[in-house]
């Protein structure tokens, strides 16, 4: 199992647990997701977190029980595995900018269930590291087929299909409201 963690900060030697910025509901139980913790991303799903930190996205994919109706209509024609919505606003920072990867070992993290997300509670040293100045080519070689649109609002029906729908940064999103 691969654990990733991105960044914006090239020089991440140590990750200490720390509150999440901004606390969101967690359901019954879960409280202490917004508590002091190291958060990683498994390889399959790392394609959420190629993307400049602020940038909102949503990123969609298929579930066993996705519905052929939802996936023609969100998909298309698409073979990607997964497709990307940003904002056109953030097109040239994708283009243009880089993000840092870095890699965990597996143990000592905890597997969350949810859409390959895992954490730490204790500070985690990286196995390694990397700079991946083509954001765009890392998305296609993960499988990902990256939609532009003028505004993410007009998507929010999507977490009313059969697919799996993640939104990232929406508060940075045009019109996006709670």
């Amino acid at each position: 199992m691969r654990l990733f963690h991105f960044s914006d900060d090239a020089a991440i030697e140590v990750f200490v647990p720390r509150p999440v910025q901004i606390p969101s509901e967690r359901g019954p139980g879960r409280a202490w997701l917004n508590g002091p913790l190291v958060w990683a991303i498994e390889e399959a799903r790392q394609a959420m977190y190629l993307f400049p930190r602020d940038c909102p996205r949503i990123l969609l994919w298929a579930t066993p029980e996705t519905t052929q109706a939802d996936r023609e209509r969100w998909f298309g024609a698409s073979a990607a595995s997964t497709i990307a919505y940003i904002e056109w606003d953030w097109l040239e920072r994708v283009r243009t900018g880089a993000i840092h990867r870095y890699e965990f070992a597996a143990e000592g993290f905890e597997c969350l269930q949810d859409a390959g997300m895992w954490v730490a509670r204790t500070a985690q040293t990286p196995v390694a590291g990397e700079t991946i100045d083509d954001i765009l080519g890392g998305l296609r070689a993960a499988g990902v087929e990256l939609r532009l649109t003028d505004s993410l609002a007009p998507l929010r029906g999507v977490w009313d299909t059969s697919l799996h729908a993640s939104g990232i940064r929406l508060r940075n999103a045009k019109d996006w409201t709670r």
